[in-house]
C-alpha cells in the first residue's frame, strides 16, 4: 500500500484547516462585536454550545447549513463568514443566471447581486414569503441599511416603532438600532436591500 503524501495532498490539507481556523475566528469576532453569549447564538441557530465552541477554535468543519444558520443569527451574508481568497478582476456585469440565491432559517430567499466587502457594500433581493421575516427577535450590528419594496408588503420594525412598507416604499436607518422585517400579508414580498457595514 502506498503511503506517500504528496507536496499538493500537503498543501490542500493546510489550505482547508486555515480555512476552518479563519472562519471560526470570524464567526467568533461578529458574535463578540455584537455583544452575544455562546448560549444565545446557539439559541439562535439550533446549534449546540459546545459545537458553536469547536467551530469558534476551529475544531469542527461547519455544514453549509451551520454556516447559513449561523450567518442569519448574525444578521450577516454566509460569504462574510468565509475568509477572503485571492483578488480576481472586478465583472462589470454579472448574468441572472450566476446570481446565487440562499435561503436563510427563517426561511427568506436571498438573491445576492453584490458582496463588494472591500467597500462594505451588500446587494441583495429579498423574498419573504406569508410569515416569514429576517429573525424571530430584534438585533442590531454595524452599518446602515437602505430598502425599497418591489412588491407586496412588509413590515419593519425599528427601535420598537413599527413601519408598514408597500410597493414602491423607501426606508432607511443605521444598523445599530434594534430592528426586524415581517411579512404579515398573504402575498409574497420582494425587497431590494443595500446594505453598508459603515456607521
Amino acid at each position: 500500500m502506498n503511503t506517500d503524501i504528496s507536496e499538493q495532498q500537503i498543501q490542500t490539507s493546510t489550505l482547508l484547516t486555515d480555512t476552518v481556523v479563519a472562519i471560526g475566528a470570524r464567526i467568533r469576532e461578529l458574535r463578540t462585536l455584537r455583544n452575544m453569549k455562546l448560549q444565545e447564538l446557539a439559541e439562535a441557530t439550533g446549534l449546540s454550545s459546545s459545537m458553536l465552541s469547536l467551530l469558534e477554535r476551529g475544531k469542527a468543519s461547519p455544514s453549509i447549513g451551520s454556516l447559513i444558520g449561523i450567518a442569519n443569527a448574525l444578521n450577516v451574508t454566509m460569504s462574510d463568514l468565509i475568509p477572503l481568497g485571492p483578488l480576481e478582476e472586478e465583472k462589470i456585469v454579472i448574468r441572472a443566471d450566476e446570481i446565487a440565491a440562499v435561503e436563510t432559517a427563517q426561511h427568506v430567499l436571498r438573491r445576492i447581486l453584490k458582496e463588494d466587502r472591500t467597500r462594505g457594500i451588500s446587494i441583495a433581493i429579498n423574498e419573504y414569503r406569508a410569515n416569514t421575516g429576517s429573525a424571530a427577535h430584534p438585533h442590531f450590528h454595524h452599518g446602515f441599511e437602505y430598502g425599497y419594496v418591489l412588491e407586496g408588503e412588509l413590515t419593519v420594525d425599528v427601535e420598537g416603532v413599527s413601519y408598514k412598507l408597500h410597493q414602491g416604499d423607501f426606508i432607511s436607518f443605521a444598523s445599530r438600532k434594534l430592528h426586524r422585517f415581517w411579512n404579515y400579508g398573504k402575498k409574497t414580498a420582494r425587497t431590494i436591500w443595500f446594505n453598508s457595514s459603515i456607521d
